[in-house]
C-alpha cells in the first residue's frame, strides 16, 4: 500500500492542524493504520492507531485529548485532527499501515508515507 501524507505546516503554539493520509490500496479496510512522529534527535514514536473499520481507537498520552485520529474506508483516507498544538509537537509526521493482528507497536506497521512537517513555534 503507497501513502502519501498531506496537511503538515507552521503553526503557532495552541493551532489546529489537520493532517491527511492518502492511502492506494485495493482494500484499505484491511489495514489498521497509525499516526507516528519523529522529533530531530528522537526516535518514531506511535501516537495513534485505528483498527481497520474505525471505531477502536488508542493514543500516545502526550496527545491525548488534543488529537483525534478518523478514517474514510470509503475514500481509503485516514485524519489527524491536532488542536492545542505544543511546540513539543514539532515533528515529522508519518502515517503508516498494519495488515496482521496486532497494531499497538512500531513493530507492527509495514508500509509508511514519507511524512510532514509539523512545526510550531511558540
Amino acid at each position: 500500500v503507497q501513502l502519501i501524507e498531506s496537511g503538515g505546516g507552521l503553526v503557532q503554539a495552541g493551532g489546529s492542524l489537520r493532517l491527511s493520509c492518502t492511502a492506494s490500496a485495493p482494500a484499505f479496510s484491511s489495514y489498521h493504520m497509525g499516526w507516528f512522529r519523529q522529533a530531530p534527535g528522537k526516535e518514531r514514536e506511535l501516537i495513534a492507531g485505528i483498527y481497520k473499520t474505525g471505531g477502536l481507537s488508542f493514543y500516545e498520552d502526550s496527545v491525548k485529548g488534543r488529537f483525534t485520529i478518523s478514517r474514510d474506508n470509503a475514500k481509503n483516507m485516514l485524519y489527524l485532527q491536532m488542536n492545542s498544538l505544543k511546540p513539543e509537537d514539532t515533528a515529522v509526521y508519518s502515517c503508516a499501515a498494519a495488515l496482521g493482528s496486532s497494531w499497538a507497536y512500531l513493530e507492527d506497521y509495514e508500509s509508511w508515507g514519507q511524512g510532514t512537517q509539523v512545526t510550531v513555534s511558540s
